[in-house]
């Protein structure tokens, strides 16, 4: 008989944590690609559910009974999510994976060889996939002031330079690399590792977190690797795109608050101003878009967006 179970030891190789919102399709697929791509690999998932009312949470208890499911009465945020899930785990290393992806082939046993290998390594990222093949951007350098004024906004076609860094254009897609951070999608850290710095800070609910965890493992000692070897597929966004405007406001008081913690309160507050500019002009050219007759169902939600986003004022937590 087939075994199902892909945890087989009381101490696995690899603590696979996810923190699902609202995709249950999509981590079904993600699930059934685990179970697929663990090789010789021990493993145990833990699904941290953050009130999904898609009936996401029953699914995976019916389908997936290896599975170790926190479910939340409410969505914790990406941060907290993860930090519940690795509070659980027992893994020599913990692989951050979101539910819109799904694990190609080897995979697991490959990043996993790859910081067996290789000990000062303490954070690893696949090449992350399209769904049509397509390599994904998914390593970064650290931002700069000028990143943070330019990305995102109007101001980034003035200065394609900038963003090129950031992005490590300069990188070929097929060779590992020292990079500064990779993207949270898929991010395999040791569990010392992951001990020694503490857990993702909170008070970024979602974006960023990743960023900031890669640079306290980097100010730690450990090194931050690019390995296109193993690839994962990605379906980006599929649950930030269910709340738009939530995603603006999210990704940019995120911003600002990694800002404010390595940066300073000046370059938070200059990055802020450029931003509330941003949706200022945004909102405004839609709204005479409007105007003028042009998609005005399309323009009138973008301008309660953008509305939406000015009224919040962009200030995250501690700021």
């Amino acid at each position: 008989m087939k075994d199902e179970n892909p945890s087989r030891s009381p101490l696995p190789d690899l603590s696979i944590v996810i923190v699902s919102w609202n995709v249950r399709e999509l981590l079904r697929a993600c699930l059934q690609s685990v179970a697929a791509g663990r090789g010789g690999l021990g493993v145990e998932v833990i699904v941290v559910d953050g009130g999904s009312a898609d009936g996401s949470p029953q699914m995976a208890a019916d389908e997936f009974p290896w599975v170790r499911l926190i479910a939340r009465p409410d969505n914790v945020g990406f941060p907290k999510g993860n930090n519940l899930g690795i509070a659980k785990a027992n893994g020599r290393y913990i692989l951050l994976l979101n539910p819109d992806t799904e694990i190609v082939g080897d995979a697991l046993p490959l990043m996993v060889e790859f910081l067996q290998t290789h000990p000062d390594v303490g954070g690893l990222g696949p090449m992350l996939l399209n769904p049509d093949g397509s390599a994904q951007s998914s390593r970064r350098r650290f931002p700069t002031l000028a990143t943070g004024l330019v990305e995102s906004t109007w101001l980034a076609r003035l200065a394609p330079g900038v963003l090129r860094r950031y992005y490590a254009q300069d990188l070929p897609d097929d060779e590992t690399a020292d990079v500064d951070w990779v993207m949270g999608a898929c991010l395999l850290v040791r569990q010392e590792a992951a001990a020694q710095i503490g857990g993702m800070d909170e008070a970024y609910f979602m974006y960023s977190e990743e960023l900031d965890w890669c640079r306290r493992l980097k100010d730690a000692g450990w090194r931050i690797v690019y390995h296109p070897a193993a690839q994962v597929i990605h379906h980006v966004g599929k649950s930030s795109e269910q709340a738009v405007t939530a995603r603006h406001i999210h990704f940019n008081q995120a911003k600002l608050r990694y800002f404010r913690k390595y940066h300073g309160r000046f370059a938070a507050n200059l990055i802020r101003i450029v931003l509330l500019g941003n949706f200022a002009w945004q909102l405004l050219w839609e709204g005479l878009k409007g105007l003028l007759g042009h998609k005005r169902p399309l323009r009138r939600q973008r301008v309660r967006a953008y509305w939406q986003v000015l009224r919040s004022g962009l200030r995250p937590a501690g700021f």
